[in-house]
């Protein structure tokens, strides 16, 4: 069922665009990832549901098989900001594949998830000043941010409303050549034209905070929450 949420979602954000006159078309519809999240309690392996094998690594503090309603999702506890130590446990790492970088394709982020806290970081490819440039999703003051950095500019787009309410929210951003949207519970809710330029680097995808850091001179920004599943689709699979 999750997959066809998923395709509600998009098909939903397809139409808003079109009479919006938002800055990205909603053409990533090439299910590049899909990770359900469904695994049972005690797992260590996210499975990718597409068979592409984008198989990731679940951090030992990550909780596995949370039941909500019909819905089973990963648990990420609160951690205080910039806190030392470092938590690597709290994070899911997806192994570096080019596939996975959005290059110069159409490329969306969409996720479901719920929190009640005001920060972190949700998903990212790379961090700020990587080569290659990156991407995050991220959640400060309860908004949520979805940020491109390419070899041109980076673009920034935020929700104008905080979703922190502890009730379960669709999420999707889209990187085009036109710009970048996020929507938010099927609503387009923040756009921004330009194009970033091509994005690709050699770092593993990761959910739930950074993967390299040390919360002294570099904080972690560990999400705090549960996440039902995360999917990256394209216009065209690129191999």
């Amino acid at each position: 069922m999750k997959m066809l949420r998923l395709w509600l979602v998009s098909s939903a954000a397809a139409g808003l665009l079109a009479t919006s006159g938002g800055a990205a078309s909603a053409s990533a519809d090439y299910e590049l990832a899909y990770w359900p999240m469904n695994e049972a309690p005690g797992s260590r392996t996210m499975r990718d549901a597409t068979g592409h094998g984008f198989d990731g690594r679940i951090g030992s503090e990550v909780a596995v098989g949370l039941r909500s309603g019909d819905r089973i999702a990963y648990g990420f506890e609160r951690l205080e900001p910039d806190t030392p130590p470092a938590r690597p446990g709290h994070v899911v790492i997806v192994p570096d594949d080019d596939r996975l970088d959005p290059g110069s394709r159409d490329y969306a982020i969409g996720m479901r998830l719920r929190t009640r806290d005001y920060f972190g970081n949700i998903v990212q490819k790379g961090q700020a000043t990587v080569p290659g440039g990156s991407f995050k999703l991220q959640i400060p003051n309860g908004r949520v941010q979805c940020w491109f950095r390419g070899s041109r500019t980076s673009l920034l787009v935020t929700a104008p409303k905080p979703i922190n309410d502890g009730q379960w929210h669709t999420v999707r951003c889209e990187r085009t050549s036109d710009g970048v949207t996020l929507i938010v519970d099927q609503r387009v809710v923040a756009s921004r034209d330009g194009w970033t330029g091509p994005i690709a680097n050699s770092w593993p995808l990761a959910i739930g905070g950074k993967t390299t850091c040390d919360q002294v001179d570099v904080g972690c920004d560990y999400f705090a929450g549960d996440i039902d599943y995360v999917a990256v689709d394209v216009d065209e699979p690129g191999w």
